[in-house]
């Protein structure tokens, strides 16, 4: 067991800045289509990205199910003061909120307790990550916490059916960022929102690596492309943007 803490250890750190820590999964790799012109360019990828580019970006590495160690972190809630989100998010007892890369449920089981009434649509593309939600649903007793397995381009989420899209660190690893938002767009109810939550890649103090920081202007640019504006960024949080866009 000691070892197994060990890995996840040591898997949960490649997302910080000069970690040479690589997570080896099928998930690093651009996916081979059949349009890789249409939205994506590709390079000689930089050391945390994987070669395909997008409105200017470089997609990042996926950091994968073995870094959940780096999810459920001790010192999370004190780094990034994760209990300051909720209250930024103005949520409704009644409202659907799609949490696209759940990955371990971190945010999905906190913020289910503010919908009551509505329910968490937890999503991840990798089955090992809808196992601990399914597990953690048990455990943090919230049956409105619904798992759902999406795929790279589609997030499997209802038609019209969702009042807020949360997508914490999780955007810019997105290996089809255009797909996915479309889709995200086309789940929104009228008034829908959606919240990226990204690491701020304007300020050099936040120890991350480059690829997996976000800056405003980029965010807005990529929302843009698939409709969004942006509403609001809330500055509360120490390391990370919340950044708020509608239709």
């Amino acid at each position: 067991m000691r070892n197994l803490f060990i890995l996840l250890f040591l898997t949960s750190v490649a997302c910080r800045q000069g970690s040479s820590g690589q997570t080896n999964t099928s998930a690093n790799t651009a996916p081979k289509t059949t349009d890789t012109t249409r939205y994506y360019q590709t390079k000689p990828p930089a050391s945390d990205g994987i070669g395909r580019v997008y409105m200017g970006r470089e997609i990042s590495e996926v950091m994968g199910h073995l870094g959940a160690g780096w999810l459920e972190r001790s010192e999370r809630e004190q780094e990034e003061r994760t209990d300051l989100l909720a209250a930024a998010l103005d949520l409704k007892p009644g409202d659907v909120i799609a949490d696209i890369g759940a990955g371990t449920g971190y945010f999905s089981f906190r913020l289910a307790r503010a919908v009551p009434q509505g329910k968490v649509l937890a999503v991840d593309i990798q089955p090992e990550m809808i196992e601990y939600l399914t597990a953690g649903k048990r455990k943090a007793k919230t049956p409105n916490v619904e798992p759902v397995l999406g795929t790279i381009t589609d997030p499997k989420l209802p038609a019209n059916g969702v009042d807020l899209a949360l997508l914490v660190d999780a955007y810019h690893e997105f290996s089809n960022p255009r797909e996915m938002m479309d889709n995200i767009v086309k789940s929104l109810r009228p008034g829908g929102r959606v919240v990226l939550v990204e690491y701020r890649a304007e300020d050099s103090n936040v120890p991350i690596k480059e690829h997996h920081k976000m800056t405003e202007n980029q965010a807005t640019k990529e929302m843009k492309a698939v409709g969004l504006q942006l509403l609001k960024n809330d500055r509360r949080l120490p390391q990370q943007h919340i950044l708020i866009f509608g239709k």
